[in-house]
């Protein structure tokens, strides 16, 4: 055997038992670590604030024909913003950005047949809800906080950027 050979498995049975020796010393540490893991989760017995704080926000209902029940609104959406463009964006885009659910696009020939029944039927559609043949319109888009002078806005705003 040359002297290269040698200096190469010397340093390779090195760098083996270095690596053995690192190994070991992760997996001490860790059941250490674990083991104390363990005991500060099983210290906290009440986990009704995890539930609580990782909780949906709210529920879109997408049924136009549902009933809704609103305790006490305190706060108006957008700070009662009628900016149409940010109600929209915030709100519209969801649907009628990717047309979703049969929802039109901002595209004069997918408003076609709706602007021919009137700015009034558009409206009362959207702050009611509507189910056609196409697809659905939820109540106020599935916002039923939002006011329907914000809702007016969002509908003058799309049917005004055809």
């Amino acid at each position: 055997m040359s002297d290269q050979d040698s200096i190469f498995f010397r340093n390779f049975s090195i760098l083996v038992v270095v690596l053995i020796l690192f190994t070991i010393v992760l997996a001490v540490g860790s059941s250490i670590f674990q083991d104390k893991l363990v005991k500060n989760l099983e210290d906290r017995k009440d986990r009704s604030t995890i539930q609580a704080s990782i909780a949906p926000a709210a529920k879109v209902n997408t049924d136009p024909n549902a009933i809704i029940a609103v305790a006490e609104v305190t706060e108006i959406p957008f700070d009662g913003s009628t900016d149409g463009e940010l109600i929209y964006t915030n709100v519209c885009t969801a649907c009628h950005g990717t047309g979703a659910g049969g929802a039109p696009k901002l595209e004069a020939s997918a408003w076609k047949d709706r602007l021919s029944k009137g700015p009034e039927a558009i409206l009362a559609n959207a702050i009611k809800g509507f189910t056609g043949n196409s697809g659905l319109m939820p109540a106020k888009g599935g916002r039923t906080d939002l006011t329907d002078e914000q809702v007016k806005a969002a509908v003058e705003f799309m049917t005004g950027s055809l």
